[in-house]
């Protein structure tokens, strides 16, 4: 046996997808050659191509996932993401190519608004930003997703539900794993896209062009392995947000400046108003590095280090609809429209540039032995080292080069994590047992500093004293974890699991100009019980059923984060309560031969879910415990190769979901309405057709039913600003591999130019274009 056939007998062994291609004679290669072989027992998928994900598949419950080939067949993806586009019952709320700020993960009983139920995690370091919930004062607590590309993906894995003791009650939603690149041998890849977007919406018609180019280069010598990558992105996105007012408030009569170019419309509760320009749409430019070092101390010990590094400059620029006599946009001041008197406040155009640093920090020390006892240590620091958003307070088009403003500062907020865990598999004890367990630490620090600018908004300092409000605190949770996996007999697997967690949050304060409020330390302590168990009812059909307990604690955000003028200066509150969910799963799987099936029905119960809702008799918004929230539902996915003719590829699932709320003494008008964004109804369907080596298609679809964004379900006009409206979207890629090492895609995204709504307006039909080099 020569040395050719021995090394691609190993690599068909240990990377199954790469044999082919890394020892092809002829061009081109497959797109996809890689072994799809699944290993099913006791309901656990093994996928033994490619690396394999962190999650603990020993635990019968639902997880899906989605490997490097398959996003770059199937997806147009430009941002990290993208990679859960096709999943059963996920969304973000991704609403344009860069989206820092606003792309919130949806889960099976959690909507858009709720980024603190759902766990995302890269290579084991926590990517979920925790430090609050969804968008509030003006900041945001999306997932840090810029700080992985996906070039550097090498799968995405889904665990559905908090049904492991080794995360925290943040995962009531999902765990999301990405595991990204580790080369064993030289390998390099350069991609440059391209997308265009045709925007008509309200008198905004323009296009929206966005750039990316990324390269990355990786080895391994000796003990040594590394990794570096690099990506730029130029976006130009859609306006996100618009200028209103209602028709009654204005005043009748002619006082004002007469003006052109409003829009008439309905608001979200079929109110009239007018449409009186943009608010914001963002030119983004982000910059994105990653450093991944691995050394082996021996063939089962090894240290990772991960440094990574992003970047990013935003600009927000409105647009008045609005024009006087003499043709000259109006932006401010009293104007008349149709015989009414509006008065514009300076703001009421808002112009934003935002400036941030953020680094983050992984390092980890493990070993697989794959015997009796594996350890891990694991560290993880995410640093706000520069956050800061400058707004003006004076009109354009004097804020365009100057004027007073504002300066936010979130420098210094951040988190750290530390964990110790290990694997205990004892001989000779009846039954085959896998024992993990651990100890962590998450520490959170939230500080956002609003000052007044000396001189310009634009470059001006933050003067000294002129404080517009101030808060920030600290929260941290130390928990400790258990979970036996016993398959006690031939056809049975159970898993029982249990995880203690100590939560404080301490340092809160709140300051206006013209108060300051501090509060006390508070602490809580809960336990968390988990257990799954598997049953082989034949050789091809698994039954299966979790069920677990997870306590969500407060954020920093949630408990600190508000303050408003007037008479009431602080909104927040800082005796909140954590909530507590009970989630369960039946679910059963069939291996079909050619394709897999699930049907799963779930159930969720949260008490105190955290929500913002009117205060009692006012009219100003907080967040505060919602006394019931209850999902039920059901999900069918099936995904398949080879089917019907060779080289198809077909997968989809459809969700019912009846989520209501129970009980709310805090706003009675909520009980027996839908969660907000939680939709009764969701599909994904997708086809990949790879007729050869050189080229592939794929049509996908996405459908939302309908859906709410207030507690009382009041906002019943859905295709509106402030809407969360059903939709159907249609999806096309084609790729071709020119070579071995060229290849180069198409894509169309939201191909019917459906217009649609989650609060902001998505992206009407956008055009993409990649061309790849992969040596």
């Amino acid at each position: 046996m020569n040395k050719k056939t021995v090394l691609r007998l190993a690599l068909g062994a240990a990377l199954p997808w790469l044999a082919g291609p890394a020892l092809a004679e002829t061009p081109p290669t497959p797109l996809d050659d890689r072994a799809r072989d699944r290993t099913k027992s006791l309901g656990i998928v093994t996928v033994t191509g490619g690396q394999p994900t962190s999650l603990p598949t020993q635990i019968p419950t639902t997880i899906e996932g989605i490997t490097r080939e398959d996003i770059e067949t199937r997806i147009n993806a430009t941002d990290s993401e993208d990679a859960l586009k096709y999943l059963p019952s996920l969304l973000v709320r991704k609403r344009y190519i860069g989206d820092y700020n606003h792309a919130i993960l949806s889960t099976r009983a959690s909507g858009t608004g709720n980024s603190a139920r759902s766990a995302v995690y890269a290579d084991g370091i926590l990517l979920s930003n925790y430090l609050g919930n969804g968008i509030a004062n003006g900041t945001n607590y999306a997932p840090r997703w810029g700080l992985v590309t996906p070039e550097e993906i090498e799968r995405v894995d889904v665990m559905y539900g908090p049904f492991s003791a080794a995360y925290p009650g943040n995962s009531a939603g999902a765990v999301v794993d990405y595991v990204t690149r580790m080369p064993t041998k030289l390998e390099a890849h350069v991609k440059a896209g391209y997308a265009s977007q045709p925007n008509r919406l309200y008198n905004t018609h323009q296009t929206f062009d966005s750039w990316q180019t990324s390269a990355s280069l990786g080895s391994r010598s000796g003990d040594w392995s590394w990794w570096i990558d690099v990506n730029r992105t130029d976006s130009r996105g859609q306006p996100l947000t618009f200028t209103t007012a209602t028709v009654t408030s204005g005043t009748p009569g002619s006082r004002g400046t007469p003006v052109t170019g409003f829009v008439p419309g309905r608001n979200t509760t079929g109110t009239p108003w007018y449409i009186l320009g943009t608010g914001t749409a963002y030119h983004t430019v982000q910059d994105h590095a990653k450093l991944k070092l691995a050394y082996d101390f021996s063939p089962t010990v090894r240290a990772a280090y991960t440094l990574g590094w992003w970047q990013n400059t935003s600009q927000g620029r409105p647009e008045s609809y609005l024009f006087d006599g003499a043709g000259q946009p109006v932006y401010s001041g009293p104007v008349n429209i149709g015989g009414r008197s509006f008065t514009l406040a300076p703001t009421a155009f808002p112009l934003t540039n935002d400036a941030q640093t953020h680094y983050m920090h992984g390092l980890s020390v493990k070993s697989n032995t794959k015997g009796e006892f594996d350890w891990e240590v694991a560290a993880s620091l995410y640093d706000y080292a520069k956050d800061q958003q400058r707004a003006p307070t004076v009109a354009l088009p004097l804020a365009a080069i100057g004027g007073v403003g504002t300066l936010q500062d979130q420098d210094g907020t951040g988190w750290n994590t530390l964990a110790a865990k290990g694997t205990w598999r004892p001989q000779g004890v009846g039954g085959a047992h896998i024992v993990d367990f651990g100890v962590g630490r998450d520490a959170y620090k939230l500080a956002i500093a609003k000052n007044n600018v000396l001189g310009s908004w634009l470059d001006g300092p933050a003067v000294p004293g002129s404080v517009v409000s101030n808060v920030g605190g600290r929260t941290q949770t130390q928990s400790a974890w258990v979970q036996d996996s016993w398959g006690f007999a031939p056809q049975w697997k159970a898993v029982l699991g249990l995880r203690y967690e100590h939560w404080q949050a301490k340092d809160g304060f709140t300051a206006t100009g013209a108060s300051a409020q501090g509060y006390a330390a508070r602490s809580v302590s809960d336990l968390s019980p988990k257990a799954a168990l598997a049953y082989q009812l034949t050789k091809d059909t698994v039954l299966k059923a979790s069920v677990g307990r997870a306590v969500r604690y407060p954020t920093v955000g949630e408990l600190y984060g508000a303050t408003s003028g007037g008479a009431l200066s602080f909104i927040n509150d800082a005796g909140l309560q954590p909530e507590k969910s009970w989630t369960g799963e039946l679910s059963a799987e069939k291996d079909m031969g050619s394709g897999l099936a699930r049907a799963t029905l779930f159930h969720e119960t949260t008490m105190d879910a955290l929500y913002s809702q009117l205060i009692a008799n006012s009219n100003v918004s907080r967040v505060q415990n919602v006394d019931k929230v209850r999902t039920t539902g059901l999900e069918l996915a099936y995904t398949g190769q080879d089917v019907f003719v060779k080289g198809l590829e077909f997968g989809g699932s459809v969700t019912y979901a009846d989520s209501k709320i129970v009980a709310n003494a805090g706003f009675p008008a909520s009980v027996g309405k839908w969660q907000p964004r939680v939709p009764r109804w969701r599909s994904t369907v997708y086809a990949a057709y790879k007729p050869d080596a050189r080229w592939a298609y794929t049509v996908a679809a996405r459908y939302s039913g309908r859906q709410y964004s207030n507690l009382d379900n009041s906002d019943v006009n859905a295709f509106a600003y402030f809407g969360a409206s059903r939709y159907f979207i249609v999806d096309l890629r084609v790729v071709y591999r020119v070579d071995k090492h060229w290849s180069a895609a198409f894509g169309i995204d939201n191909a019917g130019n459906e217009q649609y709504w989650n609060f902001h307006p998505y992206p009407q039909r956008t055009y993409s274009a990649q061309l790849r080099f992969d040596l």
